[in-house]
């Protein structure tokens, strides 16, 4: 037990450049007090106390903002930044190293009964207000922007943003002498809507330049052949004299 809470101490000064003691940990840190909880209430929910386990759990949401249903399994080293809002459903599995920041929601689809909440592998980072939702798995070293919504499986070493989430980047994790550097730039991702703008303002004004040339140039043919029509009713006109 010394030793789970050692190990969630240790991830938030990890992760937490904010954290400055301990105690500010042990007595401050919602986030820290939701994963207590929750070992506490999956302790009882594994062994078919459900109702102990759900009232632990409701004793958890009302305390800290944090719902997080006793049946999830959560691995070594979850970090919760903030956490106000986050939802985790029942059928939901997370990894090692996870970082998840407030207004996350791992949630199911439907109302069929058995797997209906996403896997999150190890080393993943998922931004502030993503919403991860229905049965399917999330590689590891993942990174999901804020506000994304992700509907199907993504791939390990990748990034996902959007609604619907779209994949924009693949082997983007990093390791060193293995082990493994959780990634937290969650704000430093690519915008792939923005880009689809830019390269379309680009051929806009590509095309305008085009444009430009091809008037100016029936233009001067324009110019060309009315100063030949002149000089014809010119020398008409001399003739005629």
């Amino acid at each position: 037990m010394f030793s789970t809470l050692r190990r969630e101490i240790d991830v938030i000064f990890e992760r937490d450049p904010a954290v400055r003691s301990i105690w500010e940990v042990i007595f401050c840190y919602p986030g820290f007090h939701a994963i207590i909880f929750h070992r506490i209430a999956h302790f009882f929910y594994r062994r078919n106390l459900f109702f102990i386990a759900r009232f632990i759990s409701h004793i958890n949401r009302f305390l800290t903002g944090i719902e997080i249903h006793p049946g999830a399994r959560i691995g070594k080293g979850l970090f919760i930044d903030h956490g106000s809002g986050i939802v985790i459903g029942e059928t939901s599995e997370i990894g090692d190293n996870v970082t998840l920041y407030q207004g996350v929601t791992l949630g199911g689809t439907g109302k069929d009964k058995g797997k209906r909440h996403p896997t999150i592998g190890n080393n993943v980072t998922i931004s502030a207000g993503a919403k991860v939702l229905g049965s399917f798995t999330v590689g590891d070293n993942v990174k999901v922007g804020a506000g994304s919504v992700v509907l199907k499986s993504v791939p390990p070493n990748s990034t996902i943003v959007g609604v619907p989430g779209r994949m924009v980047v693949r082997d983007g994790a990093k390791l060193e002498d293995d082990k493994i550097e959780v990634d937290l730039e969650h704000h430093m991702l690519p915008d792939p809507i923005a880009d689809t703008l830019t390269a379309m303002q680009e051929r806009i004004e590509q095309l305008e330049e085009k444009i430009q040339q091809y008037e100016n140039q029936e233009g001067e043919e324009n110019a060309s052949i009315q100063y030949v029509k002149r000089k014809k009713r010119k020398a008409t006109n001399i003739e005629s004299a």
